[in-house]
């Protein structure tokens, strides 16, 4: 059968594969367009199988909030570049991505990735990735998903640098009004500037502390080794409060404080005075992308060499 420029446009536009790949697809199983779609399926797959070990450390982290704002969700895609990144396709892929993510049951990736696709229920979350790999060229790999509930209060969210960090903000309040939304914002956007590791004192552990003064203890004693006991103790926990301000979120000097002073903690307690609320930050979520992964060099000129078989 002759293999005409309207079927592999057709193809093409049904599968979002490349038009050579669209026409050898067509080729292989003679115009067939449903065999052509599978052809390409099962190529999208090997495709993705073969790209899996090259390093996905850009992408996007996407937040979902509730229409009544009790229930959000932060998911986190990677791709291999910042270009891939800004690209609608990609866009669009993790914005789905994220809808999953807020209605799935799963305890962890490995559950998400084995769910039903809501957009193809003929697939599972793994096979539409492994699709999208194919349409899109690159390894891809959803990383990582975390869902907020407050049922009393609101969840804030804040998305940094088109994408590169997403924060959500659980809020527990008694009043939502939009001066109280304008603060959780405010708060979520010092999440992502200053990056604490905890929402409190509170959650920050005795082992943490205990092993943080045996450290400081001993740099103490190094720089005053003649102190007394009771002045090396003072030197320790000073040190202790200092660092717990700057990893605790409550405790942050809020960014935008006009004395220099304030903390996140007066100022919450400040808007909340001003609209009659009792105001709780429950917890925070923060995604940022390729945190943690190890990037891998690439030397671009040898691999656009390698790909043209040069």
């Amino acid at each position: 059968m002759a293999i005409t420029a309207s079927m592999v446009k057709e193809l093409r536009e049904m599968t979002g594969a490349g038009m050579m790949d669209c026409k050898k697809a067509l080729n292989e199983t003679n115009g067939d367009m449903d065999k052509a779609v599978e052809f390409l399926r099962e190529k999208g797959l090997a495709t993705a199988q073969k790209k899996a070990g090259r390093v996905a450390a850009e992408g996007l982290c996407k937040t979902l909030v509730s229409d009544d704002k009790k229930k959000a969700v932060v998911v986190e895609v990677n791709a291999e570049t910042d270009f891939v990144a800004k690209n609608d396709t990609f866009q669009t892929y993790v914005a789905q991505v994220a809808e999953q993510a807020m209605e799935t049951s799963a305890a962890d990736v490995e559950g998400f990735l084995a769910e039903t696709w809501k957009f193809d229920t003929t697939k599972t979350v793994q096979e539409a990735l492994a699709g999208q790999i194919a349409v899109i060229g690159e390894n891809m790999n959803i990383r990582r998903f975390e869902q907020v509930s407050q049922e009393n209060g609101f969840i804030a969210s804040y998305t940094h640098m088109g994408g590169k960090i997403g924060v959500l903000v659980d809020v527990e309040t008694d009043v939502v009004n939009e001066a109280i939304e304008e603060m959780a914002r405010n708060v979520a956007m010092q999440v992502a500037a200053i990056k604490p590791v905890y929402t409190s004192r509170d959650e920050v552990s005795a082992e943490y502390i205990e092993h943080e003064k045996e450290i400081l203890t001993v740099q103490a004693k190094n720089e005053k080794p003649d102190a007394n006991d009771k002045i090396i103790s003072g030197m320790v926990m000073g040190r202790i409060n200092k660092e717990l301000k700057e990893i605790c979120l409550l405790d942050q000097v809020y960014v935008k404080a006009e004395d220099g002073k304030q903390t996140v903690a007066q100022y919450v307690a400040e808007v909340g005075k001003a609209n009659g609320a009792n105001i709780t930050i429950k917890k925070f979520v923060r995604f940022e992308t390729g945190e943690g992964i190890e990037k891998k060099e690439e030397n671009f000129a040898e691999e656009v060499a390698k790909q043209m078989g040069m």
